[in-house]
């Protein structure tokens, strides 16, 4: 298990912190890319999004990688955690980079993508950019599948990573890949949070920004993208360690 040190702190939130405001800045990127109007991906569809997504997390989790553990993930650190993999104590030190990281990512994506959010007049449109929302509301549903799509991830990242291992290269391309087939099967639902602050960073930064137009930030639906991911990787960790 991790020794923990001021120096490893830092180094910790830095990966997690720069390793979540890339995968958020990528990521959210091509949903912006592919929803304002008036970018020359308008439109591309959700195989774009898939595969952006899934280049976000490859180069987030090798950046991060050398810093910290390259979660970019509250749940999964949450699962290594309730796995005995890492020690709590650095629980609270990753999900603040993460969900700080991560609000930073959103902005910087704001930023480039400022005047199309400004030739967007859908307001559900500009949201998307930040948040997910489900294609047919229903909580239930709603958080069975992010659960399930959580489940996947932490599961497989369990047998991605050797023992006591930072993620490298050829980790980070498995990680993509296994985010990559999570999103084209159970992303139609609820569009695969799967990442409580992938959701919640940006879900912020939505309701902070001055975004002309925009709705409100749908905050009945937002707990469910934080605890679906949550119960999910809990579950996960509870199945690996009784293998």
């Amino acid at each position: 298990m991790e020794i923990v040190n001021e120096t490893s702190y830092w180094h910790h939130f830095l990966g997690e912190f720069m390793g979540t405001a890339i995968l958020i800045m990528l990521g959210n990127g091509v949903v912006a890319n592919v929803v304002l109007s008036k970018t020359k991906g308008h439109n591309s569809g959700w195989i774009v999004i898939a595969l952006g997504w899934a280049m976000a997390v490859f180069i987030a989790v090798f950046i991060a990688s050398w810093y910290s553990f390259a979660h970019i993930n509250p749940a999964v650190s949450l699962g290594m955690a309730v796995a005995g993999k890492m020690s709590w104590v650095l629980v609270p030190v990753y999900i603040i980079g993460q969900l700080t990281g991560a609000f930073a990512g959103a902005v910087m994506v704001w930023i480039t993508y400022r005047q199309h959010f400004d030739a967007t007049g859908d307001a559900d449109s500009k949201l998307a950019v930040f948040a997910t929302s489900p294609a047919i509301r229903s909580n239930t549903n709603n958080m069975v599948t992010e659960i399930a799509g959580t489940f996947v991830l932490v599961f497989a990242v369990f047998h991605i990573l050797p023992p006591a291992s930072t993620l490298g290269g050829l980790d980070a391309l498995t990680a993509a890949l296994l985010v990559l087939g999570i999103g084209l099967s159970l992303g139609g639902p609820t569009g695969y949070a799967i990442n409580p602050a992938r959701d919640l960073g940006p879900r912020i930064a939505h309701a902070w920004l001055p975004i002309p137009g925009k709705r409100d930030s749908d905050w009945g639906y937002a707990w469910i993208p934080v605890t679906g991911p949550a119960i999910g990787a809990i579950l996960a960790a509870l199945l690996f360690i009784r293998l």
